[in-house]
């Protein structure tokens, strides 16, 4: 009941405060997709008030903790509980379980699943950590001890934001949320693990540097300075940004689309999803488009 109450002052909140990105009159980056765009002050504020802190991560180097491999699981026992409910849920789904099977029983990466309340509502992952080869060899997932409560915006998180559904909420509980945030952080370990390691991290040192330039030259993102670091780290902070973050939500929609037998309710869902992708995320529809037309039982309207 308290998620569907949750859901449906969302919905409110969004009929009568329809989003406008914040720092009108700033010179903003202009992104592929057309929409009115977002300077990387507030795409970042978007992304942190879901991420946290995560969002904006530190370079970490190889250890002797990180040996042996597989799930290494750190919960406070107060939160035990809730998170083995959290954990059963994700693992009910066929893409949970591979997903999470093919972590414990990898030798040769170490997966790092802690809960804390630093973050409550919300999940990072990140401490990722490459060997001498350029292979990344651990992460870890933080997770929050409410994340089973509130729901990210819908500019970057299509997919979990549509879990206000009234129909989906009301009939599926709170630790699908919960899961399906899971879900996006596996997300972002499964992508990061497949991008060029020494991109990455050039990625991670230079887009601060970008970020302070910005802030400082009146928020011009024609500046050389800025115009030289884009190549240098293959986008502006936001696209680089936005690409991340549509990844770790193409994950999260394989989980509900396995999570989902029920047609009616999945096609909700989906309809939602592909009403925010179309506002928001047109550039990168096909990532969801592939998933929406792999469940077997029709692809819910997606075209």
């Amino acid at each position: 009941m308290r998620l569907f109450v949750a859901a449906l002052l969302f919905l409110l909140a969004a009929l009568l405060f329809p989003f406008r990105p914040v720092g009108a009159g700033a010179r903003t980056e202009k992104l592929p997709s057309g929409r009115e765009s977002l300077d990387p002050v507030s795409s970042l504020s978007l992304i942190t008030a879901y991420h946290g802190d995560g969002a904006t991560e530190t370079i970490s180097r190889a250890s002797r903790t990180d040996q042996g491999g597989g799930i290494k699981e750190i919960v406070p026992l107060n939160y035990k509980g809730r998170y083995e409910k959290w954990k059963k849920e994700f693992l009910a789904t066929e893409a949970g379980r591979a997903e999470w099977d093919s972590y414990t029983h990898n030798p040769d990466f170490t997966l790092t699943i802690e809960v804390s309340g630093t973050n409550s509502k919300g999940g990072t992952t990140g401490k990722y950590k490459w060997n001498a080869a350029g292979q990344l060899i651990a992460a870890t997932i933080t997770l929050g001890t409410q994340i089973d409560e509130g729901f990210p915006n819908p500019i970057y998180f299509p997919v979990m934001s549509s879990l206000t559904v009234p129909e989906v909420t009301y009939r599926m509980g709170n630790n699908v949320l919960a899961a399906a945030k899971i879900a996006h952080e596996f997300g972002h370990v499964l992508r990061t693990s497949r991008v060029d390691a020494t991109l990455y991290q050039r990625q991670t040192q230079l887009i601060p540097l970008y970020n302070k330039i910005f802030l400082s030259n009146g928020r011009n993102a024609d500046d050389p300075r800025l115009l030289d670091l884009t190549k240098q780290i293959g986008g502006t902070p936001v696209e680089i940004w936005e690409d991340r973050e549509y990844w770790g939500e193409t994950n999260a929609m394989r989980y509900l689309r396995d999570r989902f037998a029920d047609d009616g309710l999945r096609c909700a869902l989906f309809s939602r999803i592909k009403y925010s992708i179309d506002l928001y995320a047109r550039p990168y529809e096909e990532r969801f488009k592939e998933i929406a037309g792999s469940s077997g039982r029709g692809n819910c309207g997606w075209q």
